[in-house]
């Protein structure tokens, strides 16, 4: 078991965010608990309807944060897995909903829809080939048929993607699948979650944490002996540093237990579906 475990953003408002992942997304809106880092802070958790390993995308809503600047060093993009035949669905929906996006495009062969988050964090939706077949939550407005099954993946952009290239293969288990114009891609053996492209940006301005970027992405371990080999192996790939981070985009291991989300999260009240938008958003 490789790949994405999970992905944590930065945002403002913290009622914007939650409006735009559960009712223009379609996400669920799975819990709120605190940023144990920073008690003050609440730390927001999206995903399917049990929190599956490479389905949850997490935000700190940072309200008075100043905006983040793309470049090297942060993620340049989280994408979204869709069935292929969703794209033309998804593109009316950003339209309706009045979401700036751009035209699709294709990547490594897949129709690609990009767009923006209300803070500014690059968004991307990919028609995958089987996604239908994979489980899907739905909310009652988005059709299971096109809702989104969970993380394709995500793109760094980096300085020099070799040392990169290296962790994602000899520390975290993700296979050289080619490239496709400035992207180079690594596959995991997870379908969901599985991708993680580099784009190398020789020279390019380097990037700033805020609002609008991601904070961290987290990969899967199958168990805790397999989560301590791969901090030996980051120990011996970074020279010595228990963890390897390009820039500012730190590389975490967790458990992907499907009996705890992480390791480091305390249970909170499970939030039905019946439940109004200001009572779940009450809830603590």
């Amino acid at each position: 078991m490789t790949g994405i475990h999970h992905v944590t953003a930065i945002s403002g408002k913290a009622t914007r965010n939650f409006d735009f992942y559960t009712c223009v997304l379609g996400l669920r809106f799975v819990k709120k608990t605190v940023n144990f880092d920073d008690p003050g802070t609440y730390h927001l958790y999206y995903g399917d309807e049990v929190g599956h390993p490479g389905t949850i995308l997490t935000f700190f809503p940072w309200e008075h944060a100043a905006p983040g600047r793309g470049g090297v060093g942060l993620t340049q993009q989280t994408a979204f897995r869709v069935p292929a035949g969703a794209v033309g669905y998804w593109t009316h929906r950003l339209v309706e909903k009045g979401v700036a996006h751009d035209a699709p495009e294709k990547r490594f062969g897949e129709p690609v829809l990009t767009f923006t988050d209300p803070d500014g964090m690059s968004l991307a939706l990919v028609g995958a080939a089987g996604a239908e077949a994979e489980p899907a939550w739905h909310n009652g407005d988005i059709p299971s048929e096109h809702a989104i099954r969970g993380f394709h993946g995500v793109t760094l952009m980096i300085e020099d993607a070799g040392r990169t290239a290296q962790v994602l293969r000899d520390v975290l288990g993700f296979r050289d699948a080619g490239g496709d114009g400035p992207y180079v891609r690594f596959h995991a053996g997870e379908t969901v979650g599985g991708v993680v492209d580099l784009r190398e940006a020789k020279g390019f301005l380097a990037g700033r944490l805020g609002r609008g970027s991601v904070h961290h992405i987290a990969f899967r371990a199958i168990d805790d002996a397999n989560q301590a080999m791969m901090r030996s192996a980051s120990w011996r790939s970074a020279c010595g540093r228990p963890t390897s981070s390009t820039g500012s985009t730190s590389v975490r291991f967790f458990s992907a237990s499907p009996a705890a989300f992480c390791s480091r999260s305390r249970p909170t009240r499970r939030v039905s579906r019946s439940t109004s938008r200001s009572q779940r958003w009450a809830m603590i």
